[in-house]
């Protein structure tokens, strides 16, 4: 059996260092190529969707949306379609959302469509994963339904003004039938007497 001699140390020492560089290298030739890779996943989303909108999007002039279509003050609220959707419709302006108070029923698919009249505007329906933002002359559109009867607030999430603080709305969840019961014939319902 041979014992290392002193000699011998310096170039054990001296592999293990190039051993660990060779390693060093390789790991950061990996890590370049994942931070290139994802930069360029950024640049041709970004080209991507500047040049092709999503085919979704929903234009409306925010001047004139209150004098006639479907943002009319009499069609504010939640109804339902000749399909038998469930369609609530809302504007936000500052520093109120109209109507102030909504009714949709649980249990049920609910579509939202919402726009804004003067700054960009944004809704969280409280203990739901309903959120979205309202932009001048756009149509914001999404589906959600409520598994239980009960009220939530439905505050503005993006800063709009002095007022912001005091911007929200409240949304009743109840029964289907009692919903039903309340749309039919074609009526626009919310909670706000008229």
């Amino acid at each position: 059996m041979t014992t290392p001699s002193a000699s011998d140390a310096p170039a054990a020492s001296h592999a293990s260092e190039n051993v660990a560089v060779t390693a060093e290298k390789r790991w950061a030739i990996i890590v370049g190529l994942i931070i290139l890779l994802l930069l360029a996943m950024m640049v041709f989303t970004g080209l991507h969707w500047a040049a092709m909108p999503p085919s979704r999007v929903e234009t409306i002039d925010p001047q004139t949306l209150h004098i006639s279509g479907e943002f009319v003050e009499s069609k504010l609220g939640t109804s339902v379609g000749p399909d038998g959707k469930v369609v609530v419709r809302l504007i936000a302006q500052q520093y109120s959302f109209q109507p102030p108070c909504l009714v949709v029923p649980a249990e049920m698919p609910v579509t939202f469509r919402g726009t804004s009249t003067d700054a960009i505007h944004g809704f969280i329906i409280g203990t739901t994963n309903a959120n979205v933002m309202l932009v001048p002359g756009f149509v914001a559109t999404f589906t959600t339904s409520f598994k239980r009867p009960g009220e939530h607030l439905m505050p503005c999430h993006e800063f709009c003004g002095t007022g912001h603080e005091a911007m929200w709305a409240r949304l009743q969840v109840i029964e289907p039938n009692e919903f039903l019961a309340k749309a039919s014939g074609g009526k626009v319902v919310s909670c706000v007497p008229r």
